[in-house]
């Protein structure tokens, strides 16, 4: 049962200052109204009837769309006053926000716990220098661990956002990402694969050759490493994926094959079926591998469907590549989610 909820707000750029090469800021532009905080209200309130009475321990409203800590300190204040309003009277729990590495400093972060946020994500992408120079990001690592630690000191809940296959990118490089991520010890983080949206230099850069976004199948590979460091590490990975949304989806938005509506699913289902082949090699080494055998996979209810996988292929994959075996799936109540065990019958 979900027990946590969000309430978005999207708030503009109106003209970050950089250009991030992956960013379409004529798309987001055009599409996006300026928001005040009379809109802020509306959209609580138009949100909070479908939430209340559903046995939410966390609700949640969230400053989304770009940096939020950019936008003049009068504004941010004009917002944050609306949601402490509704986090006083107990109708929401937390304030959550987005923003850069290198729009946070001492004044901004006092003004944020002087409205009782929370919940601090920041756009990191890469802890590579070439990287985050390729990508036009305008800072550096070190803004990343500046503005972590300071985050952590005035007792806010960190976030970490990282992107993969980047220009300049290499496995390597994404999973010392992931490992910096592990080492300043987020609360939660969000994994994207790089899309090349149209009206951006990345695509320019994709037209012309110079950049060669990952396959899906390549982004998974990456993202599965990193998804498994963090987890491991107890960081809570709040996305995994771009949506499904309007921006994306328009004919004619994206290029490339890296974006696909369930990715989380095909990392999440690329786990399971690591740890069931592991598992089943070395029962089959003990036997002999011997034609015929039975065994069951077996998983937890909730994560039943990535043990069989996005379309069915964790099932095609050990069929086609394990004919002479007889493998049936069940649920076992007692597993862990994301635990899968194989025994033979």
């Amino acid at each position: 049962m979900k027990t946590h909820a969000i309430i978005p707000v999207f708030i503009p750029h109106r003209g970050c200052p950089n250009d991030c090469v992956f960013c379409n800021q004529k798309a987001i532009t055009a599409r996006s109204a300026d928001v005040s905080p009379e809109d802020v209200k509306n959209i609580i309130e138009r949100y909070l009837p479908t939430l209340q009475g559903r046995g939410l321990e966390t609700i949640e409203v969230a400053f989304f769309g770009g940096s939020f800590t950019g936008i003049p300190m009068e504004e941010q204040s004009a917002f944050l006053k609306v949601a402490k309003g509704y986090k006083d009277a107990g109708l929401i729990d937390k304030i959550h926000m987005s923003t850069r590495p290198d729009y946070i400093d001492r004044r901004i972060l006092d003004n944020l716990r002087a409205y009782d946020a929370d919940t601090i994500e920041l756009g990191v992408q890469s802890f590579a220098p070439d990287v985050l120079k390729a990508a036009n990001r305008g800072h550096t690592p070190d803004d990343v661990y500046r503005a972590c630690e300071l985050i952590k000191d005035y007792g806010f809940e960190l976030g970490i956002q990282l992107m993969i296959g980047l220009p300049g990118d290499t496995k390597e490089k994404c999973l010392f990402s992931a490992a910096e991520t592990v080492r300043i010890a987020p609360s939660i983080a969000r994994l994207y694969p790089t899309i090349v949206l149209r009206d951006t230099e990345l695509f320019n850069m994709y037209e012309s050759g110079s950049y060669k976004p990952l396959t899906t199948d390549e982004a998974v590979d990456i993202t599965k490493d990193m998804y498994r460091m963090l987890n491991d590490a107890g960081i809570n990975i709040i996305r995994v994926g771009l949506k499904s949304t309007d921006l994306i989806n328009e004919g004619g938005e994206i290029s490339g094959s890296t974006f696909h509506p369930a990715f989380r699913q095909l990392v999440e289902g690329a786990i399971a079926r690591e740890d069931l082949e592991k598992q089943l090699l070395s029962l089959m080494q003990g036997e002999g591998g011997q034609d015929g055998r039975a065994y069951e996979f077996l998983s937890s209810g909730n994560s039943f469907s990535n043990m069989i996988g996005n379309a069915r292929r964790n099932k095609l994959y050990f069929a086609g590549k394990y004919p002479q075996l007889r493998i049936r799936y069940g649920v076992d109540h007692t597993l862990a989610d994301g635990r899968y065990v194989v025994i033979k019958c």
